[in-house]
């Protein structure tokens, strides 16, 4: 069977076309909504996996835009692009801008501070359609279980690109006008269809391509990125142009395809495991799908039986809202009931909360913004009707952010003595700090409490090796004496304490350091990337001969293990520590094996701001996260490794009475769960120092 394309008419009006007006109205598509949101609420609430209903949606919006613009063309109307983006965000806005405030308002009153700044800069984001790319740039983990940790504007990413696609594609099809008028003088043949079939072809092409690779190299930005998701709309945009044609084929085939487009979306997230692999390839399971359904004819036998139910009608004209509602109503539930998992009760109970969100939201906020015709009338209305909506969102976070800055300016403008740290523990501290004193650091100032605190290694201290990408150095650049502190995160937390130590004394240090990286010889424990980098750091040990290393020896481990081990009772040497040091020690350096610290099962300075730094659920036993003696004592005691090996033990300045505390001295311990924040580091550095010379056998 052959199918050939019509040369244009007037402004390319094409008669296939016209077989079936393209404009009427398709219920079966808004039952496809509404399917398609509802599988995103099954799977986010009850599986924590992605369905595939979003990248229906996707498919959707590009489709209706593409078949809306070249209607325009083909009847000879003009494209009106301003006004067209004036009328969509106008009608968009509304909604969004309601449950951004409704968010802001939920985060101040549930959510801990530590995560305010993180908020404030997605709620800017999701208000100017650049949330995928604010979460690509974090690095945000969609499929992660734990929801409750997840931002409640996370799913804004979607209608983000979507806000980005209703900009550029517009720009596109009359790009394609233009080329098309000028083509066509001499390929009377070619129409406006034909020529944006040729272009979307190439989006689609070009961008699956990217998508591919990038879904295989670097998956978790991949998964918000525009340019790997625009053949999904490019798909969408092809079946909108050549959709005349297509229903042309048999009608048995295109009933078919219906059904099992149908069949294919239900089935997308059980049988696909599209966790770390989407959007890629697998992206063409739902987007396909979606595609057989708007191909199928209107035919008794179709899948419009299913879909153009009423009830399914009814829930695709509230579906944008419902889409906007149902994750911060999910995620904020979660935080407010210290739930894990959600029950089929619970989860029913969301659903319903979202669904009637979203209903008096469509009611009473969208519709009415929707059929006012006196914003539509003029575009300088429209565009104030935006103004205003943006500035709803502005003016209340401008306020939040003020209360945080002020916050902040009075913590830095405090007296260093009533935030004393781990000093207030020595017995000759006489200062009590002031009950009207606010605690340091403050949550909201954490992403600058990583232990950064001196410059890359440069000249004879660059290490030359690849496998070494972390390496710092501080103190007297001209010392006669200098300290390595080999290790991961829990080692570098440290440095802060070395740095003041190295200062007071005239030391240079020097920080090798790997993420998630113990020191230690070859172990099937470490990766392939580990080994490589503990390697090197001791060839760079021996060859740069520091006057002592100070490494982490013990593994703390978090929480109680599968057989109901406590944490301290799993407390342990790590593997292979000693193939990993007695080279060093063979050299004739000195190591310092330094105990790990205590580790919490849940954030730390989440349980401040939310119980107070007092509360009993905020503190722990030091015997339930540490062993009752150091795992290293036994290295020592055995006397193998020779004199130059020791140990230091800084458990009692985190757990002073035996109690680990979120709050010694008025400051704040851990950053998160195990990382201890620098300023509450450098405090110990008295302490530190002290113990560091007994290990050595030298008095100060």
């Amino acid at each position: 069977m052959s199918i050939s394309l019509p040369a244009p008419g007037v402004a390319g009006r094409s008669p296939v076309a016209a077989a079936r007006p393209a404009s009427a109205f398709r219920p079966e598509l808004q039952g496809l909504r509404a399917l398609a949101v509802v599988l995103v609420m099954v799977y986010h609430v009850w599986l924590g996996r992605v369905s595939g209903g979003v990248d229906v949606f996707l498919l959707l919006s590009a489709f209706f835009l593409t078949g809306a613009f070249v209607r325009k063309v083909e009847g000879g109307r003009p494209l009106a692009l301003l006004a067209y983006w004036l009328n969509v965000f106008r009608r968009l806005l509304p909604a969004a801008v309601l449950v951004l405030l409704a968010t802001i308002a939920a985060s101040v009153a549930l959510l801990p501070k530590a995560r305010w700044d993180s908020i404030m800069e997605q709620i800017t984001a999701s208000l100017f359609y650049a949330q995928n790319w604010q979460l690509a740039r974090d690095s945000v983990d969609y499929y992660a279980a734990e929801h409750a940790t997840a931002s409640p504007l996370q799913h804004f990413w979607s209608l983000s690109i979507q806000g980005q696609v209703f900009i550029l594609w517009p720009l596109l099809l009359a790009a394609g006008m233009l080329l098309w008028k000028t083509l066509a003088t001499r390929l009377p043949a070619l129409s406006y269809r034909m020529t944006m079939g040729a272009l979307f072809g190439l989006v689609f092409v070009l961008s699956l391509a990217y998508s591919i690779h990038a879904t295989a190299t670097a998956q978790e930005w991949a998964y918000f990125d525009t340019g790997a998701r625009l053949w999904e709309f490019a798909l969408g945009s092809l079946i909108a142009i050549f959709l005349p044609w297509l229903q042309r084929l048999p009608t048995a085939l295109m009933v078919s395809l219906g059904w099992l487009g149908l069949a294919a979306i239900l089935a997308c997230g059980m049988l696909l495991q599209v966790e770390h692999e989407f959007p890629g390839y697998l992206a063409l399971w739902p987007t396909l799908a979606a595609a057989f359904v708007i191909m199928a004819p209107n035919h008794r036998l179709g899948v419009q039986r299913v879909l153009s139910a009423p009830a399914l009608g009814w829930l695709g004209n509230v579906s944008y809202a419902l889409y906007l509602w149902h994750w911060p109503v999910m995620v904020f539930f979660l935080v407010e009931s210290g739930s894990e998992r959600i029950s089929l009760g619970a989860g029913l109970g969301i659903m319903l909360v979202s669904l009637l969100l979203a209903w008096a939201t469509t009611r009473i906020v969208e519709s009415p913004m929707r059929s006012w015709q006196w914003l539509s009338a003029k575009r300088r209305r429209a565009g104030l009707s935006i103004a205003v909506l943006l500035a709803l969102v502005l003016a209340p976070l401008g306020g939040w952010e003020h209360r945080v800055a002020a916050e902040e300016l009075r913590a830095a403008s405090q007296a260093p003595v009533e935030n004393p740290g781990a000093a207030i523990l020595d017995p000759g501290f006489g200062h009590e700090p002031s009950s009207e004193a606010v605690m340091v650091p403050l949550t909201t100032k954490l992403d600058e409490e990583w232990s950064n605190f001196g410059a890359d290694c440069a000249g004879a201290w660059a290490p030359a090796s690849p496998a070494i990408e972390y390496c710092q150095q501080g103190g007297n650049p001209k010392a006669e004496k200098t300290v390595v502190l080999l290790g991961d995160s829990h080692a570098q937390h440290w440095s802060g304490a070395v740095d003041a130590m190295a200062q007071k004394q005239g030391w240079r240090w020097i920080l090798l350091t790997k993420p998630s990286c113990r020191f230690g010889g070859p172990s099937e424990t470490r990766g392939e990337e580990c080994g490589a980098f503990n390697a090197a750091a001791g060839r760079y040990v021996l060859e740069t001969d520091p006057d002592a290393v100070i490494t982490l020896g013990s593994f703390t481990a978090l929480g109680p293990d599968q057989h109901g081990h406590t944490a301290g009772e799993q407390e342990k040497v790590v593997p292979d520590y000693e193939a990993g040091i007695r080279p060093l020690l063979s050299a004739g350096i000195p190591v310092v094996a330094l105990r790990d610290t205590p580790r919490f099962t849940t954030p730390v300075p989440d349980c401040v701001d939310r119980f107070g730094a007092e509360a009993q659920q905020c503190s722990a036993p030091v015997s339930e996260l540490m062993a009752g003696s150091s795992p290293l004592d036994p290295l020592v005691d055995g006397g193998t490794l020779g004199e130059g090996f020791s140990t230091m033990d800084m458990t009692d300045q985190l757990c002073p009475d035996g109690i680990c505390r979120p709050v010694i001295g008025n400051v704040l311990v851990y950053m998160d769960q195990s990382h201890l924040t620098s300023t509450f580091a450098r405090t110990t550095a008295a302490e530190f120092e002290k113990r560091f010379f007994a290990a050595l056998g030298e008095k100060r």
